[in-house]
């Protein structure tokens, strides 16, 4: 059977072989998709601007490179210390680039560089391409000689570069600031700087909220970059369900997870995985991961892969030893019910409030003749009705993805979660599952409904053999 599981799974794995080019770029978006969005940042800033957008800097020692959110969204390109210059007026948009290093090349392999200009316009239909070293150049050259100045719009917002989002990137910067022997500028605040000491005569304004707003709404390809990483969220929870028992650590779920998503073409983690046993998942952003799971207690799980640049947000809760409690069951039950009326109301041109007003009420309803184990209990559930966080974040490039779903009218093509959950101080419990939704042109789908919520099909698949026990660690 547990060959059979390993089969299976390895079939998922998607077949790279001639998708993968000698040169390493990405296969998921179309030249012509890039060039649209790369048209739409033209279109914003008017013939009047123009608009530079940097990539991310190097890596130090053996860290793996990754692009940036904004970059490889407007180009598909991951070298770096790369720039791009969209200018307003010729509608031209120009990709400077390191020159080649041998080198580096010699013991990475191949990397897109300045001298691939040909290449690069065939693949990115970005009309030009330049050694870095001219990039000041032609700042110069965009009207300073015949004032005023062109207006420079670049991205002020942190640069999303991994399991990284824009909220705790600023909470980051904070800290960094708050500290008298740190206090370095953000790398965005640095580029404005030298902006400004060399070319005095540009005003800068913030490129941020028009990437936002584009990035909010997901083609079709990107839906299904997202749709991919959800199936595989879902599977790493699914395994880690199975190999839960009581006696295993937090951190092998983590890694039975991990197989999943690695053996399925990801690069790595869209965030920390949250794995937290009993009371542990009462801390929000529980990541420490290394405590044993306890018979009779319930364990949290919230984790998903960085899939070629995109992600997803999938939680499930279950029981250690494989079965409800009376009382675990009823707030489970609860949350699970409050995840349905959730979806029942969600369809384009309604708003977060009216959906979370609107399943509010249906769970008022839903709790008429229902009991559980304690008043304790029957506040938390009380609470959770009137608390507002339920209708989450947008999931998209980062798992806490930029652009707004609150206070809009939904569109089809935003994707977000919708995170149901209550609290119990006095049991130090916290009790919440977690999908993906998709709106679509007449209502919504669950990205992540094929993971288990039912309690019977928890317990059916926590009973199922686990990779944990199949490779069981060392002594």
């Amino acid at each position: 059977m547990m060959r059979l599981l390993a089969a299976c799974l390895i079939l998922l794995a998607p077949a790279f072989g001639d998708a993968q080019a000698p040169h390493g770029y990405q296969a998921d978006f179309t030249r012509e998709e890039l060039a649209a969005r790369r048209t739409r940042i033209l279109d914003a800033i008017g013939p009047q601007s123009i608009a530079v957008v940097q990539g991310a800097a190097g890596v130090p020692g053996f860290s793996v490179f990754r692009q940036s959110n904004d970059f490889y969204y407007l180009t598909g390109v991951e070298s770096e210390h790369a720039y791009l210059l969209l200018n307003g007026r010729s509608r031209r948009a120009t990709l400077y680039l390191p020159h080649r290093d041998e080198d580096l090349e010699r013991g990475g392999g191949k990397i897109l560089s300045a001298e691939d200009d040909t290449l690069l316009v065939r693949l990115t239909g970005i009309e030009q391409v330049r050694g870095l070293e001219r990039l000041a150049q032609d700042l110069t050259g965009a009207d300073l000689l015949r004032p005023p100045a062109m207006v420079l719009f670049t991205p002020l917002a942190p640069m999303e570069t991994g399991n990284d989002s824009r909220d705790e990137l600023l909470a980051g910067q904070a800290r960094a600031a708050a500290d008298p022997w740190d206090g370095r500028p953000a790398r965005e605040a640095h580029f404005v700087r030298l902006v400004k000491e060399r070319f005095p005569q540009f005003e800068v304004r913030d490129l941020s909220p028009t990437l936002d707003a584009m990035r909010s709404i997901k083609s079709p390809a990107e839906i299904a970059l997202i749709r991919r990483a959800t199936q595989l969220a879902g599977l790493g929870i699914m395994e880690a369900m199975r190999s839960t028992a009581p006696g295993v650590y937090e951190y092998q779920l983590d890694a039975a997870a991990k197989y999943v998503h690695y053996v399925n073409g990801a690069r790595g983690d869209a965030y920390p995985s949250i794995i937290g046993g009993g009371t542990n998942a009462f801390i929000g952003h529980y990541f420490r991961k290394s405590d044993v799971l306890r018979d009779g207690d319930l364990v949290l799980m919230d984790y998903a892969p960085d899939y070629r640049y995109y992600t997803s947000d999938v939680t499930r809760i279950w029981p250690v030893n494989g079965t409800y409690t009376p009382a675990q069951a009823a707030l489970y039950e609860f949350i699970v019910a409050y995840r349905d009326a959730f979806f029942r109301h969600i369809r384009p041109g309604v708003t977060a409030d009216e959906v979370l007003d609107r399943a509010a009420a249906d769970m008022k309803q839903w709790l008429v003749g229902k009991t559980f184990a304690s008043p304790s209990h029957l506040k938390a559930v009380q609470e959770g009705l009137a608390f507002r966080g339920h209708f989450q974040h947008p999931v998209g490039m980062a798992v806490h993805d930029v652009g707004r779903i609150r206070g809009v009218p939904l569109q089809p093509g935003m994707v977000f979660t919708i995170d149901p959950m209550i609290w119990l101080p006095e049991e130090r419990l916290y009790i919440r599952i977690e999908d993906v939704a998709l709106v679509t042109a007449d209502g919504v789908e669950n990205l992540s409904g094929f993971v288990p919520s039912r309690i019977a099909d928890v317990q059916r698949t926590i009973a199922e053999p686990g990779l944990v026990q199949w490779r069981k660690p060392v002594p």
